[in-house]
């Protein structure tokens, strides 16, 4: 590794990211402009910036890392969150654009006509959005430690500071094309590596066992039935939750632009996914040494030096530290200019000034828990927003644009139970993960939170008294015709 070569390359990243925000800032002049670029980003551009800001750290970092660890049993996470693009293409894109709203909370105001849902929604997408940034601030600390052994709190304080003075100075017209350049740069980052270490070990030099690179005590056959079924319901529905997923299909000019989004985007992750999966594949052959909880989640930074020592490896590092970044800033950027926007409209009027100091508290939160909180494995980090999510807020958004029956009372009372019931079980997990078969139940709760959470919002909906708003037939109408 070259420390100065590395260092090199993340100035340069940030300096592409100021250049490209910055040019977008000069058309960013309206509160339209801030919150959803004025409705005009076409397919292509926004479904690269999709795909920018949905691969974060535990994707670039993280997924190799948990191949390196698990074998075979990594790659469902791939899949599930590839798959959970496919959801949201078939139940919420483009409905969810024909509403019109800026926001998730936006959508459910309308949607209940009720400002108590509103707020409920607003405190959940908060809650999601922090989790999921704490990660990304992780992710930059391992990164700048690893190949220049700087202080953790250097690459997090880096990219919080670069992510709230890009979105304060422009919000999503800056981003947008930010994050659709940060998504070309962290497929090439990886596709290059890959394809020069499987040259490498094409070439001879190493003793492949496959057995090594697929364990049969690690592989599918061998994964706990309920284990995975809870993971992949929770990486498919989660997905429908996320609030920066959701927030970027606002941006499309109308709901088919947004269905085309879709389609891309599932390619793209797709391509990026195949890449990462292969890295961690490498990295069972090269590298088994750090097959460490901990340690894992950097393998992707030291395997071009393990394999080319000199300047094709620091070159290759280089390249991949760059990639890295990327994934930190391009994610971060998403969730905060998504929880600005909430923050923004449900606090301070929702004008442009109030968004700018929305951005910069949006940030600072999960930036002063990520100093203090010892990072987790990336890809767990991140997985457990996807349950959180899944169980909250998915099923409040899925009932909305499907059934006519949902009331305010039931959506927020699923909201409460499915946070409650979620994050207990997480705890729950975490103090008893001795406690033997049983333990799985609350590692993974998807598999019966998200049944709770519906079974409540279904019920409660339908003893409600008041019954659904009396404009609900209209507005599902709008939701599901087409605008042609």
């Amino acid at each position: 590794m070259n420390p100065a070569l590395d260092l090199a390359a993340v100035g340069l990243l940030i300096l592409v990211t100021a250049v490209l925000g910055f040019a977008g800032i000069r058309l960013s002049r309206t509160t339209s402009d801030f919150f959803v670029a004025s409705r005009s980003v076409r397919s292509v551009w926004n479904a690269s910036a999709i795909s920018g800001e949905y691969l974060s750290a535990g994707t670039f970092l993280g997924l190799a890392g948990l191949v390196l660890l698990s074998g075979a049993e990594g790659f469902w996470f791939p899949v599930g969150y590839a798959a959970g693009y496919l959801l949201v293409l078939l139940f919420v894109a483009a409905p969810l654009r024909r509403s019109g709203a800026y926001t998730i909370p936006d959508f459910v105001q309308a949607r209940l006509e009720s400002i108590g849902a509103r707020r409920v929604t607003s405190i959940v997408v908060l809650v999601i959005g922090w989790l999921y940034i704490v990660p990304q601030l992780h992710g930059a600390a391992i990164t700048l430690g690893v190949v220049a052994d700087l202080p953790p709190w250097v690459g997090a304080v880096l990219v919080a500071v670069l992510v709230a003075g890009i979105v304060a100075a422009g919000g999503m017209r800056a981003i947008t094309a930010v994050q659709a350049f940060q998504y070309w740069l962290k497929l090439t980052a990886l596709l290059v590596p890959a394809v020069f270490l499987l040259v490498a070990l094409s070439g001879g030099g190493y003793d492949i066992d496959p057995h090594a690179v697929f364990p049969l005590e690690r592989g599918p056959a061998a994964a706990d039935a309920y284990a995975t079924a809870s993971l992949m319901v929770a990486l498919l529905l989660g997905t429908i939750g996320l609030p920066h997923v959701l927030v970027r299909f606002y941006t499309s000019p109308e709901g088919g632009s947004a269905r085309r989004t879709t389609v891309l985007v599932i390619a793209m992750i797709g391509a990026f996914y195949a890449v990462s999966s292969t890295m961690g594949l490498i990295a069972r052959v090269v590298a088994p040494d750090l097959a460490q909880p901990g340690v894992a989640d950097a393998v992707v930074l030291l395997l071009p030096s393990r394999v080319f020592p000199g300047p094709v490896g620091e070159l290759l590092t280089a390249l991949i530290v760059a990639g890295a970044f990327a994934a930190f800033l391009a994610t971060s950027s998403g969730l905060v200019v998504s929880l600005a926007g909430v923050v923004s409209q449900d606090l301070f009027g929702g004008t442009v000034r109030s968004f700018r100091l929305s951005a910069v508290l949006c940030t600072a939160v999960p930036l002063g828990v990520a100093l203090v909180a010892v990072p987790e494995g990336l890809v767990s980090t991140v997985g457990l927003v996807f349950v959180f999510a899944a169980s909250s807020l998915s099923p409040v958004l899925l009932l909305g644009v499907w059934w006519r029956g949902l009331t305010a009372r039931g959506a927020v009372a699923g909201m409460a139970v499915g946070a409650i019931s979620c994050g207990g079980a997480l705890i729950g997990g975490a103090l008893a993960r001795n406690a033997g078969e049983w333990a799985v139940v609350f590692s993974q709760p998807a598999a019966w939170t998200i049944p709770l959470s519906t079974a409540v919002i279904v019920v409660v909906s339908l003893r409600d008294r008041r019954g659904a708003p009396p404009r609900t037939e209209r507005f599902l109408a709008r939701l599901h015709t087409p605008e042609s």
